[in-house]
């Protein structure tokens, strides 16, 4: 599976840094920005997997970033987490109000954190963290590389199979062509997005190839959903 981005926004370099070195240390891509303006800037371009987002930052604030992100649909589902120095309990309601998914008072432990993100991307995308995935009678196993549906083995390509994946981590979403196109295949790979339909087709004739009914659903003029 495509290695889970983590967008680290902090405008103290040295901050910046352990957390990067660590978040590398885990596994993950890394990008970051030092201010708040940067950090729409990049999500617009290019949205993570999850964001370690510092309260107190310059043009924009921490608080205003997050407010603003989860406030669009394209980017409500990524995970914040908010750094700050408040402790107060009143900062943390407003930071959890705002949209944050957790919240940390500095100074934290960076062991701390990095279970924090891994529990936050394993809500978010489960595949990516090695969590086996099931959906009715089809279960996937992102360490194996193997996927069953009612107790059969299924034959899929490793496209198909990351395809399926993606699907089965939200059930009931939506996908756009190029949200698959993203996730499935890179975000540094343009391709046309008939590829999709191609690959849809493929998993869905691996999906039928022992009966049952198809469950990926094509919602015309949006793109695909399982159920």
């Amino acid at each position: 599976m495509q290695t889970p981005t983590v967008l680290i926004v902090e405008d103290e370099a040295a901050q910046r840094e352990i957390l990067a070195y660590n978040l590398k240390a885990e596994g993950y891509r890394v990008a970051e920005a030092d201010n708040g303006e940067e950090a729409l800037l990049m999500v617009a371009e290019e949205a993570p997997d999850l964001i370690v987002l510092d309260w107190m930052l310059p043009n924009v604030s921490g608080i205003e970033v997050c407010r603003r992100l989860k406030s669009r649909s394209e980017t409500r589902a990524v995970p914040i987490i908010m750094l700050s120095a408040r402790s107060e309990e009143v900062d943390l309601v407003r930071g959890l109000e705002t949209g944050a998914d957790d919240y940390m008072v500095k100074p934290y432990s960076v062991m701390e954190l990095m279970a924090r993100v891994r529990t936050q991307l394993r809500r978010a995308r489960p595949s990516a963290v090695g969590e086996i995935l099931e959906y009715q009678d089809i279960t996937l196993d992102p360490e194996t590389h193997r996927v069953h549906r009612g107790g059969n083995a299924l034959k899929l390509g490793p496209t198909e199979f990351r395809l399926l994946a993606t699907l089965m981590e939200k059930p009931g979403r939506v996908w756009s062509r190029e949200q698959l196109l993203d996730r499935v295949w890179g975000r540094d790979i343009y391709l046309d997005t008939r590829t999709v339909d191609v690959h849809v087709g493929r998993l869905r004739k691996a999906l039928c190839t022992h009966g049952g009914e198809d469950p990926v659903r094509t919602v015309r003029g949006a793109g695909y959903a399982l159920g």
